[in-house]
């Protein structure tokens, strides 16, 4: 189906390989293009989206500079805009989405585990946005989740140095939520979205709309706003269940309903 991607299902689990080992798994146009028809056509029983790089040195090493090089300004930010709004299609998603970092996650590749709600590195894993070397700036939203993540004083300096940091590092200043031994990168994504799958898948989803939806709120828009949504949890079986089974010192059994 797909001749840069692959996609393997675990139960409720997927598994997004991008898979393109001849350029480390760089990010070309038609790359950005089969992603997006992967998010548009993601499965309804999807419960946890876990991306991640084929092979063992690379999870996207950046965007392809060799199909960049010759652009003029209306095709570059042409392509600016299909990274982005692939990017944004991830970060809008409905479920959660894990980064699982196992190598080089520069540029396009630093830009798309930002996308992601989680992210989970190898000890390996490095990142950077280098394109100051390059004579360019990030241009699939780095400038504005690099910032919100870790800061803009920390952004501006990557940015501005193009410096690769290793794991460790993205763990200190806040780009990465953990680090793991390569051997155990893939079970810990798993161990981690089977915790999800447990949870109401209702209530997952309304948490993620009100965290991404208030980031661009005042506080007290952002209150308003989880109020309302906290009692619209209140409407559905799973509350019901989750307060139920809680009463009576038993396992939920969620319907996402």
């Amino acid at each position: 189906m797909y001749n840069y991607l692959k996609v393997v299902r675990e139960d409720a689990i997927c598994i997004l390989y991008i898979s393109v080992p001849q350029s480390l798994n760089a990010l070309n146009s038609k790359v950005l293009a089969e992603m997006n028809s992967f998010v548009d056509n993601i499965d309804d029983s999807v419960r946890v989206l876990i991306i991640t790089g084929d092979g063992e040195k690379s999870f996207v090493a950046g965007a392809d500079i060799a199909e960049m090089k010759d652009k003029d300004e209306y095709q570059a930010a042409e392509f600016a805009n299909l990274g982005s709004t692939v990017f944004r299609k991830i970060e809008l998603l409905d479920i959660p989405v894990i980064a699982a970092v196992n190598g080089y996650a520069l540029g396009g590749g630093c830009e798309l585990a930002m996308a992601c709600d989680i992210r989970i590195a190898s000890s390996k894993a490095r990142f950077g946005q280098p394109e100051v070397s390059l004579g360019i700036i990030p241009g699939f939203s780095g400038t504005y989740r690099l910032a919100k993540l870790v800061g803009p004083s920390i952004a501006k300096e990557m940015i501005f140095t193009g410096k690769n940091i290793k794991a460790d590092e993205a763990l200190r200043i806040g780009l990465v939520n953990s680090v793991v031994e390569p051997e155990k990168l893939m079970d810990s994504a798993k161990e981690l979205a089977n915790t999800m799958i447990k949870k109401a898948p209702i209530a997952i989803r309304i948490a993620k709309k009100c965290i991404n939806k208030e980031l661009t709120m005042t506080i007290d828009a952002a209150i308003a706003e989880e109020n309302e949504d906290f009692g619209y949890c209140f409407t559905t079986k799973d509350q019901k269940e989750g307060m139920s089974a809680f009463l009576e010192k038993r396992d939920p059994e969620f319907k996402n309903k």
